[in-house]
C-alpha cells in the first residue's frame, strides 16, 4: 500500500498575483522542502501586466499567464480552471490546491494521500470580524467591533443548507472528520473530482469559488473531510508570521 500510495503523481498550484510577491520565498523553500517527491508545481499569474510572471519565469517557475478579469472572483475561478486543464492534461492522480501565503508541513502530501479520499483539506487560520455586544447598569448596551482568528474550515450545521464555522478547539489535536466546506488554500483533490467538477464564480453571490467548489463537490456525491494533524502556517500580515 504504502509502495503505491508514494508512486502518485500530484499537481500542486494555485492562482497568484503580484501582491503575493512577499510570501514567494517561503513558498518556494517549503515545495523544495516537501519529504513527498513525486509532484510538479504550477502556477498561475493573473496580474495587470506581464511583470511578476516574468520574475517568476526567470526563477525557474513553471508558470501561466492568466486572463486578468476587473472581477476578481472569475479571475480567479477561472485560474484555479487553467490548472485544472493542466491537471486533467497530465498523469496526475491528485491536485493539491496550495495557495501561495499557505505554508504546509513538510509531510503534508504523505499526510492527505494517506486517507485515500476525494477532498482531504489541511488547517490554516485567518482573522473574522465579530460584534461584542455587552450590557451595563451605567452606559446600557454596548457594542464593539472586534476580530477573532478561526480555522477555514466549515461543518454541517443542523439547518437544511447552512453550515457553521469549526471552533479552535474542534480542530485542535490530530482529527479527521467529515465537512461541509473549506477554504481551497489547502486540500487536495482526487482526479475523479476534477473531472466531474469545474470551478466557477457567480456574480450574483457574495461568496467566493472555494465554497462554490465544495457545494458541487458535494451536490455531485462526493465527500469532503479534515485532517487537523496538518496545521498550516497562514501568512495573513505582510510582516510576522501568525501561524
Amino acid at each position: 500500500m504504502y509502495s503505491k500510495m508514494n508512486n502518485l503523481k500530484i499537481l500542486i498550484g494555485c492562482p497568484t498575483y503580484e501582491g503575493y510577491r512577499y510570501c514567494i520565498d517561503e513558498y518556494l523553500s517549503r515545495i523544495k522542502e516537501l519529504l513527498y517527491k513525486n509532484f510538479d508545481l504550477i502556477l498561475v499569474d493573473n496580474s495587470r501586466s506581464d511583470e511578476f510572471y516574468s520574475e517568476l519565469k526567470s526563477r525557474g517557475i513553471n508558470v501561466l499567464k492568466g486572463i486578468y478579469y476587473d472581477d476578481v472572483k472569475k479571475r480567479i475561478s477561472e485560474s484555479r480552471n487553467l490548472l485544472r486543464e493542466k491537471f486533467l492534461e497530465g498523469d496526475y492522480d491528485y491536485f493539491l490546491s496550495l495557495e501561495q501565503d499557505v505554508i504546509p508541513p513538510k509531510d503534508i502530501l504523505n499526510r492527505l494521500i494517506r486517507h485515500v479520499k476525494d477532498a482531504v483539506s489541511g488547517v490554516y487560520y485567518k482573522y473574522y470580524g465579530i460584534t461584542i455586544t455587552s450590557n451595563s447598569k451605567k452606559t446600557g448596551k454596548a457594542i464593539k467591533k472586534g476580530r477573532t482568528l478561526l480555522p477555514l474550515i466549515f461543518k454541517f450545521s443542523d439547518e437544511k443548507d447552512k453550515m457553521e464555522i469549526c471552533k479552535l478547539e474542534e480542530v485542535e489535536g490530530e482529527k479527521f472528520f467529515k465537512i461541509r466546506a473549506c477554504g481551497l488554500g489547502c486540500v487536495l483533490i482526487s482526479k475523479k473530482v476534477l473531472e466531474k467538477i469545474k470551478f466557477r464564480s457567480d456574480p450574483k453571490l457574495d461568496t467566493f469559488d472555494d465554497f462554490l467548489f465544495c457545494s458541487d463537490v458535494i451536490d455531485n456525491g462526493f465527500d469532503i473531510y479534515a485532517d487537523t494533524s496538518v496545521k498550516c502556517k497562514h501568512l495573513i500580515l505582510k510582516k510576522g508570521n501568525l501561524f
